[in-house]
């Protein structure tokens, strides 16, 4: 077992990016020692070591527990002695460590409370407990801190009884001592309130006590604090509206004070009293409306004040949702007065927004359009001012609309002094104009009051092509078109696209961004939010898309050399990725020097992958390229194959799972008798290592990949022992178990039965402890999809004989309990058509089925006919779903990056039959062949079938 100081070395070592790899590489096999992860919390203990090495092993403790806690089902996968020394030692651990470090610890106590607390770690909250303290308000910090870990867990949490249970347990225990101290420390305030170092103290604690007060009530009021609300929110009250110039720096301008802090915790809190507990805190709402108002107008536009405006005006949009509170301001003086006090100083661009836009523009855009902007007053204003104008549209609007006009001619008076009053009118207008939330696809509905085509020809298409007395309304303008894309006719998108293009010229890093952002969503659009057609399509963009392409790519690599610096910019990336998509096959002429240039991009950025987003557009590029140009396929695997295998070798692990995929998909396009590729077949080995399995996010690539290995050289394995230990590694898994049988599938399909034969029973035996162990639903369903697809690659003699051969006779309980009893309750239309025409193949084809169990016929005909006619199946929906605009790429982390531009095509043995309708089609022709070549045989049976079967044969045509 490695020393401290060893591991101490390790960690030092993997913060200097020269000697980080092997320093990583190393820990990771020392992680699996018992004593590891105590060494480990001991380094981080250790005052004596550097900040950088205490914190480098803060973070891999913390990455460790995610990682290697628990698995799916709930075992440690660390030794039981590391276990209990853990959780023994965390705790004192982390009481005594400084913010920053503290900071890691509370995260891994978050993911060791949420499988062990309360029932494997009863303990905890007493330990803590017996910690608080009237005077050491040092040690309260530390253990409130930890508390905080682990009840923050609740607040996203779906109601459950386990969940009510548990924050039970913990209200028993932890309340009353809750409110004592937070009594004991509103009174040191109050009489500590010239001593500034007790005073500074005294806020840290308040601040996580306020935090906990919403973690114990996120879920639901407990009795507890609806018996002591007044108490509690009155103590509130008094810090939402408290000074003490002793607190506040008057020279810092961007740092909230611990003071400030700890009100924007109050308005959250605040809020979801009013909005979710209305009847037992509604007596006292009134003086928080009125202390959150004497806030809004007096507190300074430093940027220090921001979070707590925004959430303010959370709460005041909160409060305003309901009518009783928002009567206080339905009339045109107090809405004036909301508008000139409160609305309009916090939209108002300010000098720190200019400086941003021109010293962190990524970071502009992204508060823009990302809704990062979450706590800016803007995004805050903006929530308020709709909620109004919901309420009383015609009266909002009518007076934002006079102000609106006054800004315009102060603006038109001089517009080089009076830019910020334009782009002032735009916000309000556009915000005004907007009905409902602003989605993905676009604003789907816009204000009868108002005219957002009118406002774009007068106010926003001379911005546009002529100049600006500041490029922030440049912005404004290309913005407007994003935001009302949908209210623009196609014609006159089509005249605004090259106008757009030509912002790509710009030197603004702002204005072609967003010019870029505009193109790909405005070739986004679709006919219908439900409709998988887009508007435009290749045609609209012939012989302009490699002028945008080139314009683009210019702009990336022009971004510098460094791998951080050229992926800083997604949206650019994303749009190249769109313009391909759109132009199709239009690419062909220029898809060699396309692929080139992806390629050299990502060997940049795979030196340091730091932009997930960046990096999955890139790849989703290369794969459009592939789809595309299917003429070219061979010559392109051979030109990514170096760099793929750079990737692989260099165990660049964000970038495996985009690779693996890639070319997967380059073996799935190879014309039927066509051998595997040598530079495939390399991998052929490699892939099957254990350490390539230990990534959660490498598993759907690489079963992918093996898979296509398999089905394209069958002999490729002639060993077939490690090719089964992945499959049974994959069966275990509830989460990966539906992979292991999709390999199964291909190993039994496409493998010659001389190879597998050995191993069928021990294969079947597997999968039926899995069945008879801990099965859920999904293995259920899945298990029946792959019998079928079995039975129609193999025969359906082959299925009875796969189950009987472990025990005889098993077949029959097997098919009984859950072949015939999972059907029905398939939800997903291809597994529901394979698992028909499965069963009917079985039922009706072979001879294994119809001599042994005969007495199973009926209930499966039953079930079958049933199915296939099921209203529920033609009726089910199946409309278009816009997957890429329902989740974003954000992280690179565990869970596996799907590339929609190649992805993977579940297998369908009849494609040919229509997944709702052609299915009965199909049943009903099976059914009266099976009669005919039975002599009547399927008639005979009628009588023995329930009067649903019966009718279910009448409507597939049998009397």
């Amino acid at each position: 077992m490695a020393d401290l100081e060893s591991i101490a070395q390790l960690l030092a070592q993997s913060v200097d990016a020269s000697t980080a790899k092997m320093a990583e590489v190393n820990l990771k096999a020392l992680e699996s020692q018992n004593g590891f992860a105590l060494t480990l919390m001991h380094v981080i203990a250790s005052g004596n070591l550097p900040v950088a090495t205490r914190l480098a092993g803060a973070l891999f403790f913390k990455n460790l527990i995610k990682r290697k806690w628990i698995d799916e089902n709930g075992a440690y996968q660390i030794a039981d002695n590391d276990v209990e020394a853990v959780k023994r030692e965390i705790v004192p651990l982390m009481i005594v460590l400084p913010g920053n470090l503290q900071v890691q610890i509370g995260e891994a106590i978050s993911v060791i409370a949420d499988s062990d607390f309360p029932q494997r770690w009863p303990n905890l909250l007493d330990d803590l407990i017996t910690k608080l303290s009237t005077d050491d308000m040092v040690t309260n910090r530390g253990v409130l801190a930890v508390a905080h870990s682990i009840f923050k867990r609740w607040r996203p949490l779906f109601r459950s009884d386990e969940l009510f249970l548990e924050i039970k347990f913990a209200l028993d225990k932890f309340a009353t001592p809750f409110l004592g101290l937070l009594q004991s420390v509103d009174e040191q305030i109050t009489a500590n309130s010239t001593n500034e170092a007790k005073l500074t103290l005294l806020f840290e604690v308040l601040l996580v006590l306020v935090k906990l007060y919403y973690d114990l009530n996120c879920q639901d009021i407990p009795e507890f604090f609806e018996d002591n609300v007044h108490l509690g929110m009155g103590i509130m009250h008094k810090y939402l509206a408290y000074e003490n110039p002793a607190l506040e720096d008057t020279d810092e301008d961007d740092q909230p004070s611990l003071v400030t802090r700890t009100k924007s915790s109050i308005e959250e809190l605040v809020q979801l009293y009013t909005t979710r507990y209305e009847d037992v805190f509604g007596p006292m709402v009134t003086e928080f409306i009125q202390t959150t108002w004497n806030l809004l107008t007096s507190l300074s536009l430093q940027p220090k004040n921001d979070v707590l405006i925004s959430k303010s005006l959370h709460f005041m949009t909160a409060v305003t949702k309901i009518p009783k509170y928002f009567e206080v301001f339905n009339n045109e003086s107090a809405l004036s007065s909301i508008t000139q006090q409160i609305i309009l100083p916090n939209v108002t661009l300010r000098e720190t927004d200019e400086e941003l836009f021109e010293d962190d523009p990524i970071e502009y855009i992204r508060r823009d359009l990302e809704g990062s902007d979450s706590d800016t007053r803007r995004r805050g204003c903006t929530d308020f001012l709709k909620e109004l104008k919901e309420k009383n549209e015609h009266l909002v609007v009518s007076i934002v609309l006079e102000h609106i006009k006054t800004f315009f001619a102060k603006y038109q008076a001089d517009p080089m002094s009076n830019w910020k009053y334009k782009d002032l009118c735009i916000y309000l207008f556009s915000t005004l104009a907007i009905n409902g939330a602003v989605s993905n696809p676009g604003v789907s509905s816009t204000s009868i009051l108002l005219d957002v085509v009118d406002f774009f020809t007068k106010e926003i298409s001379p911005d546009l092509i002529g100049s600006v007395p500041h490029p922030i309304l440049r912005v404004d303008a290309i913005k407007y078109i994003y935001t009302f894309r949908n209210q623009l006719n196609k014609s006159q998108l089509i005249q605004i696209l090259p106008i757009l293009a030509d912002q790509l010229q710009s030197d603004g890093f702002v204005i072609y961004t967003y010019a870029a952002i505009t193109i790909e969503r405005i070739l986004s659009i679709r006919e219908s939010n439900t409709s998988s057609s887009l508007v435009f399509k290749k045609s609209d963009l012939a012989g302009s898309s490699k002028v945008l392409l080139s314009s683009l790519f210019r702009l990336i690599l022009g971004q510098g050399h460094s791998p951080e610096k050229l992926a800083e910019n997604e949206f650019l990336m994303k749009s190249i990725y769109r313009v391909l998509l759109t132009a199709e096959d239009l690419s062909a002429p220029f898809a060699h020097e396309t692929i080139h240039q992806l390629l050299d991009i990502v060997s940049v950025i795979s030196k340091n992958p730091s932009n997930p987003r960046f990096s999955h557009y890139c790849f989703e590029a290369i794969g459009v390229v592939l789809k595309f140009n299917g003429q070219s396929l061979q010559e392109f695997l051979s030109l990514m194959m170096p760099k793929f295998m750079e990737i692989l070798s260099e165990d660049v692990q964000e970038f495996i799972p985009y690779t693996i995929q890639l070319i997967a998909y380059c073996l799935e396009q190879l014309p039927p008798g066509s051998s595997l590729p040598d530079s495939v077949a390399q991998l052929s080995q490699p892939i099957l290592s254990p350490s390539v399995w230990e990534l959660k996010g490498n598993i759907p690539a690489v079963t992918r990949l093996l898979k296509d290995i398999i089905r394209v050289n069958p002999n490729a394995y002639p060993d077939l022992v490690p090719v089964l230990g992945v499959f049974q590694r994959l069966i275990a898994s509830k989460t990966y178990d539906a992979n292991g049988l999709e390999l199964l599938e291909y190993i039994i399909t496409y493998m010659p039965l001389e190879s597998i034969q050995t191993y069928m029973k021990q294969i079947a035996v597997l999968l039926l402890q899995r069945l008879q162990n801990s099965r859920t639903e999904k293995y259920v369903k899945k298990f029946v999809v792959f019998l079928s697809v079995v039975a129609h690659k193999r025969g359906s003699d082959f299925v009875v004989n796969f189950i009987d051969e472990v025990q005889s006779g098993l077949f029959q309980q097997i098919w009984s309990s859950f072949v015939i009893t999972a059907l029905p309750a398939m939800g997903n239309l291809l597994d529901r058509k394979v698992a028909i025409i499965g069963i009917l193949s079985v039922i009706t084809n072979g001879t294994l089925f119809s001599s042994k169990y005969p007495h199973l016929f009926a209930p499966s005909l039953e079930v079958v006919v049933e199915t296939a006619v099921s209203e529920s199946i033609v009726n089910m929906n199946n409309d278009f779903v816009d997957v890429e605009n329902l989740e974003e790429i954000t992280t690179f982390g565990s869970s596996f990056s799907k590339l929609g531009s190649v992805s993977e095509k579940s297998f369908d043995p009849l494609p040919e039959v229509d997944l709702t309708t052609g299915v009965r089609t199909y049943v009903r022709e099976a059914l009266i062949a099976f009669n005919e070549k039975t002599g009547n045989g399927l008639l005979s049976l009628t009588p023995q079938l329930p009067e649903n079967a019966k009718n279910a044969l009448h409507t597939l045509g049998f009397n």
